[in-house]
């Protein structure tokens, strides 16, 4: 069987194969290929411990074609996670610890979920830059506290998906030296040859975006796999590629075929390449006494690299006290704000958008939580997402706040997943409402992991204007709400703006959205109590009926006014309405059911008015003919123009009421 390394290699490889033969589902061709580039990773350069995966020092790594998922469970077990071969034969099937794509919080020494192509490759990006803002932010002379590496794997899927473009220029631009890949250069998709579809010169792609380039001609030679990494590790100013040629469902029947992609490659065919490898063709989930034994002797130095770790910690725990307080309050991510604090901002102002709002509370913020970061797709002055006393992150300086992200949405969103995910930093990331769709997929992942990536989305209506209809969102606020596990905010005023971003501060479980207003809104002052009472609870009467409610308004953001203004007609007339500000239906509906038969009495006629599509809405009306919003694309003229001739005015909130009685 050749040496120690290569039966590891091929131990990692069919225990990946008998996973997938034995689920009857999966990709075989991938941990075929790419076993020696894992295993000269973990067993070269990774720095971990099976004892505490969530150990902060640890080496991040990245399986970015999460398809080949076998391949990292069967890794994993061999390191000593505790993920054991009963896991292993349990690959892809209800409730099991190793589903067919890795998923975050549900498989030990999982770093990241992946699957959706590009992903993996950016969030790693994410991974590498807040290593580099924490490391400038915190280590001292003698006291790196911060000091690890990303490493992935990376297939020619992910090069051809726009996310990776996006982030491979990012992390080259940004110099992120300690981001280091290795491409699984196969040749081959499942349509066929690669170049059916991609004939790029993929070293000079990389090299034009800053990035150091090396070749291993084989993925066999794993003296030359680990020359390689280690190259790429003394090059501290250029993120790493390492292009492996690889042949996909390696010494199997199959190899180099596209049908080594996404299916078992069976029963005789899984035989026959155990048997050209010297392997025991009729046993399966076989791992060596010899290889137990090589993984067995990491352990202690696993354990010690972690125990040093936190020796360290303590020693620069006495020698920078205000430091390390901050740095375990970062890493803790227990941060709490006072509400009244952030509302007192805006004493004595009686009209402001929510955007300026938001960008008065995130200079506050940057005061009270250190570890807020991020920034805009180039959007920072328009957004307000700029923390004006933190400085711009360079290569020269990466211990500011302050992130160019570029016109870059998708990789924005999936960076901001990875530096939640790497942990001690509260990442922020911002854009237009409008061009939300550009990184929907990140949303979604964010809220799949339920981790805290916050994401400022302005301009948050046809109120927009004159930009017209290619900037003014209609059914973006509705298609945030629809992913599960995330917030949604549109606050009405700058005081339910400070609610928002208190709980997108506090809020660890799920991403979240602010919708914001391009246009001056009036504050709510004279409802003050009210807003502080009830905006965190996600909707609450702002402004009750003054005897018996004849019916109720629901209204979220820049229609709240409108709302009010209606009640007020109404009234000169002799009907008496409630209005309630909605901010959050997703907060609203975790509330008991009798705080929301408080809000929403079952036996009153209930309206709703948004600026956007009607969807959804109905649920708390219960006729489509008692919502007041937008099924259309929006037009090009001055925000109140175009506000008044969609029909959203008090006036016709009074009609739509009316018409009921």
């Amino acid at each position: 069987m050749g040496t120690i390394h290569e039966a590891c290699v091929q131990t990692l490889r069919f225990l990946a194969a008998d996973e997938v033969e034995k689920a009857k589902s999966g990709h075989p061709g991938f941990p075929l290929g790419t076993a020696p580039l894992i295993y000269t990773f973990w067993d070269k350069f990774m720095r971990y411990n099976p004892a505490d995966p969530k150990w902060f020092n640890r080496d991040r790594f990245v399986l970015s074609p999460g398809h080949g998922s076998a391949l990292l469970y069967a890794m994993l077990h061999l390191a000593g996670y505790d993920l054991s071969l009963d896991d292993l034969k349990d690959f892809r099937q209800w409730g099991s610890r190793t589903p067919g794509h890795p998923e975050y919080g549900v498989t030990p020494g999982v770093d990241v979920s992946t699957g959706p192509l590009g992903h993996g490759f950016a969030m790693g990006v994410g991974f590498a830059l807040a290593e580099t803002m924490l490391a400038a932010k915190y280590n001292k002379p003698e006291y790196n506290v911060i000091d690890h590496y990303t490493y992935g794997i990376v297939s020619d899927g992910d090069l051809m998906e726009g996310v990776a473009s996006e982030a491979a220029s990012l992390a080259g631009t940004m110099g992120l030296g300690k981001l280091i890949y290795m491409y699984d250069d196969n040749k081959i998709t499942i349509e066929g040859e690669t170049t059916i579809a991609f004939t790029e010169d993929v070293e000079t792609r990389f090299k034009a975006y800053g990035w150091q380039v090396l070749r291993v001609d084989s993925s066999e030679n794993l003296d030359g796999l680990e020359a390689a990494v280690k190259e790429a590790q003394a090059d501290t100013d250029h993120p790493s590629l390492i292009i492996v040629r690889t042949h996909i469902g390696f010494g199997s029947p199959k190899q180099d075929s596209p049908s080594a992609h996404g299916e078992p490659l069976g029963t005789d065919a899984l035989k026959a390449t155990k048997e050209k490898a010297g392997w025991d063709p009729e046993a399966s989930f076989v791992v060596p006494e010899e290889v137990k034994e090589h993984f067995a002797a990491k352990l202690p130095d696993c354990a010690k690299a972690e125990a040093d770790w936190n020796e360290l910690l303590k020693e620069y725990g006495k020698a920078y006290p205000e430091l390390v307080t901050e740095l375990l309050a970062a890493l803790s991510g227990n941060r709490t704000i006072d509400l009244a604090v952030l509302e007192a901002l805006f004493e004595g102002k009686t009209s402001v958008a929510t955007r300026a709002a938001s960008g008065d509370v995130m200079q506050k913020l940057a005061e009270l939580a250190p570890e807020l970061a991020g920034g805009s797709a180039d959007l920072g002055p328009s957004n307000k997402t700029v923390l004006k006393a933190c400085g711009y992150y360079s290569r020269e300086d990466r211990s500011v706040r302050n992130i160019h992200f570029g016109v870059r949405e998708h990789a924005m969103g999936c960076v901001l997943n990875g530096m939640s995910l790497h942990g001690g930093i509260i990442p922020y990331g911002a854009t237009f409402l409008v061009f939300s769709d550009f990184l929907r997929p990140s949303v979604r992942m964010a809220a799949l992991m339920e981790i805290q990536s916050v994401f400022v989305l302005t301009h948050d209506s046809i109120a927009v204007g004159e930009d017209g209809p290619t900037h003014q969102p209609i059914e973006q606020v509705t298609s945030l709400r629809m992913i599960p596990n995330t917030t949604v905010f549109r606050p009405a005023d700058a005081l339910e703006t400070a609610a928002a971003w208190k709980f997108a501060v506090e809020h660890k479980n799920g991403p979240t959205a602010l919708c914001l207003s391009r246009q001056n809104l009036p504050v709510l002052h004279e409802y003050a109590e009210a807003v502080h009472e009830g905006a965190l609870k996600g909707g609450y009467v702002l402004s009750p009926a003054k005897d018996m409610a004849k019916a109720v308004v629901i209204a979220t953001g820049s229609e709240v006014a409108v709302a009010l203004e209606a009640q007020k007609l109404l009234a000169e007339e002799g009907i008496d309405i409630a209005v309630v500000s909605m901010p959050s239906v997703e907060v609203f509906e975790q509330q008991s059911d009798a705080y929301k038969e408080s809000v929403l009495p079952k036996y009153v006629p209930t309206f709703a008015v948004e600026a956007g599509v009607t969807l959804g809405w109905t649920k708390y009306t219960g006729r489509e003919d008692r919502i007041l919003g937008i099924n259309r694309f929006g037009a090009s003229a001055p925000g109140g123009v175009v506000m008044e001739h969609y029909g959203l005015t008090g006036k016709n909130v009074a009609s739509m009421v009316k018409a009921a009685f």
